[in-house]
């Protein structure tokens, strides 16, 4: 359904299409794993990046969650998360790493078993099990995600 804002992209995009993408692209929209040991969550850091976030990434077109964290999972670590495990924790929204001032990045998480043994792959430098004592080390939407499972009594 059209509303105003959607009419309203959809004439900047016919004007410019960089006007447009960039509306797009406030709210950055992301699926990510939780995944527990010893108090820390795991975190990964990309290749060239400082700050460490929740594995996962974007759905492709036509997949569910699911199937979505499910093959990034397996780009990002080569390990294979069990469909059925998976459990829906929350939805988490803070600014976006790298991006422009006022773009969010909205993860949306799972619980989940894998099988294999984790490993980083693709775009991924380094893996590390982090707590509320690391966030300096920390992106900012991953920090939001971490005060909740403090918030219940999952990290330390």
């Amino acid at each position: 359904m059209l509303n105003k804002q959607n009419r309203y992209a959809l004439r900047l995009h016919a004007e410019s299409g960089d006007a447009f993408e960039e509306m797009m692209e406030k709210v950055i929209d992301k699926l990510a794993w939780f995944t527990l040991r010893d108090g820390k969550l795991l975190t990964v850091r990309s290749v060239g990046k400082t700050l460490f976030y929740l594995p996962g990434g974007k759905r492709e077109a036509g997949e569910t969650d699911e199937q979505a964290l499910i093959r990034e999972i397996k780009e990002e670590l080569s390990v294979d998360l069990a469909p059925s495990s998976l459990q829906y924790a929350g939805t988490f929204v803070g600014p976006a790493d790298g991006k422009a001032e006022g773009i969010s990045v909205q993860l949306t998480c799972y619980f989940g078993d894998y099988t294999g043994e984790l490993q980083a792959d693709a775009e991924i430098e380094e893996l590390a099990y982090v707590d509320m004592q690391d966030e300096a080390r920390c992106s900012a939407a991953l920090l939001v995600a971490m005060a909740w499972l403090k918030e219940q009594a999952l990290i330390q």
